[in-house]
Formats: structure tokens, sequence, C-alpha cells
């Protein structure tokens, strides 16, 4: 099965007054140069953000998020890296951040995961990111969560997108989409039904020219229009 996407761009346009109202809704992901022109510090503190996202209203902690930008001191994978276990705990005792032990144990461990990415590919991580394919964008969310810290699930993705990277979320409305058009039969959990909805967005973007960000938007208005 596959999904007709003119039948998808008419779908969704009803929601809209016109076209003009339609394209400023829509999500918008970052050219791969803007992507290489964020700084490695940019990268950490979105993950570290994601992770304290999981699980918790996302308007707390961006809330809080100025607050950590600064007792990190701007997230510098060289010196978070260094993070000790006692710091950590003193971390704990600060009430200016949300105080989970095992979400700020990430932060020293994905700095290492940056840099090691930075060591291996012999640049920068913002140009490893921007660099990898969207036609695989699932494989660069299964790379994050295997060697990240506190990256699986839908947390891969949030990171991609809090940096704009293009990407699609499998929230339950995209899911229910799918489903409704036969690409799968339930929630996507193995990599061969991961392939199969990559191959589906695969499509819909040869076909459309639009970014993975907003093909995943509009399958989710096409479900609920209060999206």
């Amino acid at each position: 099965m596959t999904l007709d996407y003119r039948w998808l761009y008419d779908t969704v346009r009803k929601r809209f007054e016109s076209d003009e109202a339609m394209k400023a809704f829509l999500p918008k992901a970052l050219a791969p140069e803007e992507l290489k022109r964020k700084g490695d510090d940019r990268y950490l503190s979105a993950m570290s953000q994601r992770v304290f996202q999981a699980g918790m209203q996302h308007s707390v902690v961006d809330a809080k998020w100025p607050a950590f930008e600064e007792v990190f001191w701007g997230f510098v994978p060289e010196t978070m890296v260094l993070l000790s276990p006692e710091q950590i705990e003193g971390y704990m005792r600060n009430d200016r951040i949300i105080r989970h032990r095992t979400k700020l144990q990430s932060i020293p461990k994905n700095a290492q995961f940056i840099l090691d990415i930075r060591q291996e590919q012999g640049g920068s991580f913002g140009e490893f990111i921007a660099d990898w394919p969207s036609a695989d964008i699932i494989g660069l969310w299964r790379l994050l969560a295997k060697r990240g810290a506190r990256l699986g699930g839908r947390s891969a993705a949030g990171f991609l997108r809090l940096v704009g990277k293009d990407t699609f979320l499998l929230t339950s409305d995209v899911v229910a989409r799918l489903m409704a058009a036969g690409i799968i039969d339930h929630a996507p959990t193995s990599q061969r039904d991961m392939q199969v909805v990559q191959g589906a967005f695969n499509e819909l973007q040869q076909d459309s020219g639009r970014p993975l960000c907003q093909l995943s938007a509009m399958l989710s208005l096409s479900i609920n229009p209060r999206f």
C-alpha cells in the first residue's frame, strides 16, 4: 500500500484559509549548512533538553532551560565531559534546575558521545548530523539510541527536531494515518516495521518535494485537525 500525496495535500489544505496559512503553519527544517554552523555546545544542550523533556511537560523544561544553560556553562562538550559524580550530586541540591539524577548523569555521557563522533568523523558533530541522509533518518535514530544516553524511544527524533534536522515524528496521529492507509497494521517497533515506515515517507518525499517534518505534520493533520 502507498499514500497518495495529492489526497494528503487536498485533505490538509481544507484545514486552512489559504496556501500561505498552511505554509506558515507547517514546520521547517534547517538547511545542511545551517546545521553545520551550529556549535557542538548547541547539540549537547538540545540533547540534554530532550532528555529532560521525556516524561515531563515540555513547557516546564523549556521554562527552566535558561537556568540550565547558565548552571552548565553553555554545555561545552569539552567541559561537560569532565563532570564528576560529586558535581552531579551537587546539582541535585540546586533548585534552579530539574533535579533528576539519572538525567543529569546523561550530560557527561552525551558530551563523550559527541566528542567520540568528532574524533571518528574528523569534523564537528553538526557536520555529522547535517550529512546524514534523510532517506535513512531511522538509521540516525538507531545510532543516537545506541550510542547516546537516554536517547531511545521518541527522544532521538525529538532531539533532531529541536536542532532543526529534518525528521518525521511517529506520534499517535501519524501512526494512525499510516495504519489507515494500510502501510502498517500496528505501531512500528521492529527494524523491519521502521524500514516500511521510512519507505513510505521516502515515497511521499519523492512525490512532493517536501521535507519529512512537513509530511509528518500533514499526516497528523489528516487525522487530527487540532494538531
